[in-house]
């Protein structure tokens, strides 16, 4: 995939489709000497059973009656590997999901984050139901919201509402922009140390 954000939106769409109602999204990126770009996504949804989650970044296994195979564990666990990391799932039925990434962040077949602001925002828009959290750092500068309190704040406004929707992208992206998270571009440096 050529951004990241589209790995993130297809496992979060994988979290959705389990049933969850509440979605945690981690992001940590720690630049050099640290070097490395750590995502962790958690869901309440259905869980696997342990059968299942041994077969799970497996890409022809899959839970979807729409398709046969199931890219988005396997792509991102192969990517992740290129990029000088790994990824781990841990999973729960009844309980819910975690799908945890890394990778060095300055790799250079690592794409970048790409539009993460408009792909949050669409999943928060297109699923009212759910809660969000959203948890960012870039170094020490760190951002985080949760769509249960944007709830709370806005009362009987509704987070689809288009003044929401637009004050919330604007939000989102400024912050991604403060952190430098829009522009965390791989480079042709080698890694410290190398």
């Amino acid at each position: 995939m050529l951004e990241i954000s589209l790995h993130l939106l297809d496992l979060i769409e994988n979290s959705l489709l389990a049933g969850a109602r509440r979605v945690r999204v981690r992001i940590e990126e720690d630049p050099p000497p640290i070097d490395r770009m750590a995502i962790t996504i958690s869901d309440d949804g259905r869980g696997m059973t342990p059968e299942f989650l041994a077969r799970a970044t497996d890409p022809f296994v899959t839970t979807r009656t729409t398709r046969r195979v199931g890219l988005g564990l396997g792509l991102m666990q192969a990517n992740a590997r290129a990029w000088g990391g790994d990824l781990s799932v841990e999973s729960e039925p009844g309980v819910g999901t975690t799908v945890r990434i890394w990778f060095r962040r300055s790799h250079l077949d690592r794409p970048p984050l790409g539009d993460w602001g408009g792909t949050l925002v669409g999943l928060i828009v297109s699923h009212p139901e759910v809660d969000f959290d959203y948890y960012h750092r870039v170094g020490e500068d760190e951002f985080e919201f949760s769509t249960r309190d944007w709830r709370q704040e806005l009362g009987s406004t509704p987070l689809h509402d288009p003044a929401v929707i637009a004050f919330l992208l604007e939000q989102v992206r400024q912050a991604l922009k403060t952190l430098g998270a829009d522009r965390a571009e791989p480079s042709l440096d080698p890694p410290a140390g190398a």
